[in-house]
């Protein structure tokens, strides 16, 4: 069975989640307290792992706000809380048809919800009732006028209160006497019940911040609390006996080993395969070790760790040849280290049959390892389990899947006069939310990728702007135009919005098989953050930052600047269709950069309380190009300044071609 779609009512601050569709692996986005918990508490406990955990509570996870009027809201019925609907998978329909009839289930989609108070599920399933009929007739074996008359009737039920009249009369025969047995041997006499038995619901594992393992176990006292149940067993118990079934051995085998050898070989066996099951996916750090020890209490420790066994979970770092406590592990570790173990146990239990709902998984995880769980939950859970999971953060969202990706939204509607009715929690998808916040990590994932994906070119020239990519791009096409030298198509031009933002750029996605090279605006004010910032990075060759100044013989200078003071204005004259007394003059100011001198001037012109975008400047450029070099008063000196650029960018990547290829080969390129 596959969970298709579910919605959540009538449950903590979730009024109406709305009915949203789920996928192999769902990711619900959202801010604090907006009900991402309370959306995975409400399907976990449909059919909860821990058979406890199965009912909701009415009194405490009720709307609040509505208690008081419960029966009136729902005129005496329990409220419901989960609604869901799944699609049977054919082992799904030959179960049923097994036990019903061939061409017996009618829809693959099936509901299952469940409300306050109830300690099961209600199914809705679709039967066709008449072939139900139709294979007990067949089965038993008729004849043509027991046949007609049983298929008079449209359903099981009515077939058996005429069979059953006919048996007190003594009327029936031996054949219709075996349909009628037939009948009552149907779960309650009834082919839908029978239906969903044959059937078996996911159970459903949530893990959250809370269920970590615990390394230090007290042998005798948790022994005594498991078998006669004098003691509740904390989550981090339980998880540590998941643990323990995880490797094959027990409490009371650990407990019944009286010689060192073989407890020791158990141990050591036990360290082994967690060890080789965690750093499989454990990136971070792969030399560490998981060791066990059993040792005698120490009558100083706090009780219960004062008296019998105790139990040690420790791991060991060879690099610094020292171990250290579990429990003083970072969380990330134990996390992880926790879920594999109890997810393991689950599945040992439940086979393949597992909803895993992961509550902020990775919360305390580097971004990295957040990447390797990510990977776990793609390579080894996506093909035989459904996930939905919640988070906060971009590097948890998969920017490869954003189909899967759902939002949260505590939603609240201003009726005016500065009120606020709250709505509650919505589920949507993210294209419909109403709140930008709320998308946050999604825009930080497809941020992330799309710089990543900007960098892996070869060849790579980095600048601060768009309008710098716009610039290069219309008069490299100009000048390859006139058969002159132009920028060579093996440079990708990559944006990065500043030039405190290019020591980052280069810094994150540079690297020894990527060729980088830097052209930024550059002022005297700058001079310590920019080229120098970039220059000291050690990721760039040699050479590799050039700044415009070099290209205007100008202190400070901007690409504008490269496309002259006469040409700029003109363009923004055109651009902004300035003309008359708007009209920008040329009023030459030789030292001061042009585009700063615009932008000035357009916070002196009223009519322009926007102010002025050096983008829209250079989307017109490359809008209209052709008009615009018909138009510029001083094209030939700006076409020179933008060769020389690009001479000293193409002679940049002869040099890293040649580097290259003396790298490939082992020797030096003329």
């Amino acid at each position: 069975m596959l969970l298709r779609k579910a919605r959540v009512t009538n449950f903590k601050i979730v009024e109406d989640s709305n009915e949203f569709m789920l996928d192999r692996v769902t990711c619900l986005i959202g801010k604090n307290e907006s009900g991402k918990t309370a959306i995975l508490d409400a399907l976990h406990r449909l059919n909860p792992y821990d058979a406890e955990l199965s009912e909701y509570d009415k009194i405490e996870e009720y709307p609040r706000r509505y208690l008081l009027e419960y029966d009136e809201r729902h005129r005496g019925r329990e409220a419901c809380v989960v609604t869901t609907s799944w699609e049977l998978d054919d082992a799904d329909v030959n179960a049923i048809e097994k036990a019903l009839g061939p061409r017996t289930v009618t829809s693959r989609e099936v509901d299952v919800y469940k409300r306050y108070h109830d300690k099961g599920t209600i199914w809705v399933i679709s039967i066709d009732e008449t072939r139900v009929i139709d294979h007990l007739v067949d089965a038993a074996g008729l004849d043509p006028e027991e046949t007609a008359r049983a298929r008079r009737y449209r359903t099981v039920a009515e077939l058996k209160r005429y069979l059953q009249t006919k048996f007190a009369a003594g009327s029936t025969s031996e054949r219709e006497n075996l349909v009628l047995d037939r009948i009552h041997g149907l779960r309650d006499q009834d082919p839908r019940k029978t239906a969903v038995a044959a059937l078996r619901l996911p159970t459903f594992l949530y893990f959250s911040d809370y269920d970590l393992m615990s390394g230090t176990v007290a042998l005798e006292d948790l022994l005594q609390r498991k078998g006669n149940n004098s003691g509740h067993l904390s989550p981090s118990e339980t998880v540590f006996l998941a643990f323990l079934n995880f490797v094959g051995i027990s409490l009371e085998e650990i407990s019944s080993i009286e010689k060192f050898e073989p407890l020791k070989a158990r141990l050591e066996a036990a360290s082994n395969k967690i060890t080789r099951e965690m750093f499989e996916y454990w990136s971070q750090n792969r030399s560490l070790r998981v060791l066990f020890s059993l040792d005698a209490a120490q009558p100083g420790d706090p009780p219960p760790f004062n008296q019998g066994r105790i139990l040690h979970t420790r791991i060991y770092n060879p690099l610094h040849e020292v171990s250290v406590k579990f429990d003083d592990r970072s969380r990330g570790f134990v996390w992880f280290f926790s879920f594999l173990v109890l997810f393991s146990q689950v599945r040992k239990s439940c086979g393949k049959n597992v909803i895993i709902l992961l509550d902020e998984p990775g919360l305390s995880l580097h971004a990295k390892a957040q990447a390797d769980l990510l990977r776990y939950i793609d390579e080894r859970l996506k093909k035989d389990y459904q996930v939905i999971y919640t988070t906060h953060s971009p590097f948890m969202v998969d920017s490869n899947h954003l189909a899967g990706v759902l939002t949260v939204e505590d939603v609240v509607v201003e009726e005016g006069n500065g009120r606020v009715q709250p709505v509650g929690s919505k589920v949507t998808d993210f294209v419909c939310t109403t709140d930008r916040d709320t998308i946050f990590p999604l825009q930080g994932a497809l941020g992330y990728e799309i710089s990543k994906r900007l960098a892996v070119a070869e060849y790579s020239l980095i600048v601060e702007s768009p309008s710098d990519l716009l610039y290069l791009t219309g008069f490299s096409e100009a000048l390859k135009h006139r058969g002159r030298t132009h920028l060579s198509p093996q440079w990708t031009v990559c944006p990065v919005g500043g030039v405190d933002n290019v020591a980052a750029f280069v810094s994150l996605f540079g690297n020894k098989n990527l060729r980088v090279a830097v052209l930024v605006d550059y002022s005297l004010g700058e001079e310590k953050k920019g080229p120098t910032a970039v220059g000291r990075l050690k990721l760039l060759l040699d050479g590799h930052v050039l700044t415009l100044p070099l290209y205007v013989n100008k202190p400070e200078a901007d690409m504008e600047d490269v496309i002259g003071w006469r040409n700029y204005l003109t363009l923004v004259n055109k651009a902004y269709g300035l003309v008359g007394s708007s009209e920008l003059k040329d009023d030459e100011q030789a030292e001061a950069r042009v585009a700063k001198v615009v932008e000035d001037k357009f916070r002196a012109m009223p009519s322009f309380g926007v102010g002025f975008s050096r983008y829209t400047a250079s989307e017109y450029f490359i809008k209209h190009r052709d008009a615009v070099f018909n138009a510029l008063p001083d094209v030939p000196p700006a076409l020179d300044r933008f060769e020389s650029i690009f001479k000293d960018l193409n002679n940049m990547l002869a040099g890293c071609v040649s580097e290259s290829m003396a790298g490939s080969t082992g020797r030096s390129v003329a």
